[in-house]
């Protein structure tokens, strides 16, 4: 298997259109999931932007040195494809656009799982709560139960927070994308 790293050059065209728009859809993305944390996880503002900060950029970072992995790789007709739609905003063929929707749902949920995982480690490394309410002493049995019911309750209130924001920013992102289309 020939080395990614072998004939590693610097473009000599910069795509300035497309890391504008992925600036743009990092601050959409971090406001709306900064929003969702505030109104589903009881965060305070400042907790909640943080994490939305934190896990938006990790993931980005990781989306991106996925996709210069896996670009050298890709068939030749993939790449004229795909340089197109980069610099040109249209396609060659009509058959990509249904590759582009099966990339697209695979793209949500790794990014969804991303940053699910990544929500957290940054929990557990800064020790919070997520969600999670104090209560008065309770007997022992009784208390074990409703603490496996509860954090059982606080991983599903993480999951569909994390599913309901990662939904919203990519709702928001697919219509700017659909806008610059036309």
């Amino acid at each position: 298997m020939p080395d990614l790293f072998d004939n590693w050059i610097l473009p000599s065209v910069l795509p300035v259109g497309a890391v504008l728009f992925d600036l743009l859809f990092l601050l959409m993305a971090i406001s709306i999931e900064a929003y969702c944390f505030h109104s589903r996880l009881k965060f305070d503002k400042k907790t909640s932007i943080f994490y939305a900060i934190s896990i938006n950029l990790f993931s980005s970072v990781i989306g991106w040195v996925v996709f210069f992995m896996i670009e050298p790789v890709l068939p030749l007709q993939l790449k004229s494809e795909l340089i197109n739609f980069v610099f040109f905003n249209s396609f060659k063929t009509p058959n990509t656009q249904t590759l582009i929707i099966l990339t697209a749902f695979i793209i949500f949920f790794g990014t969804f799982i991303v940053k699910l995982f990544l929500l957290r480690l940054f929990s557990l490394a800064l020790n919070e709560e997520l969600g999670k309410k104090t209560e008065e002493p309770q007997p022992l049995e009784r208390q074990k139960w409703r603490y496996m019911g509860k954090a059982k309750l606080v991983s599903n209130n993480l999951v569909s927070t994390m599913l309901i924001a990662n939904s919203l920013s990519y709702s928001a992102i697919t219509l700017v994308l659909l806008i610059r289309m036309k």
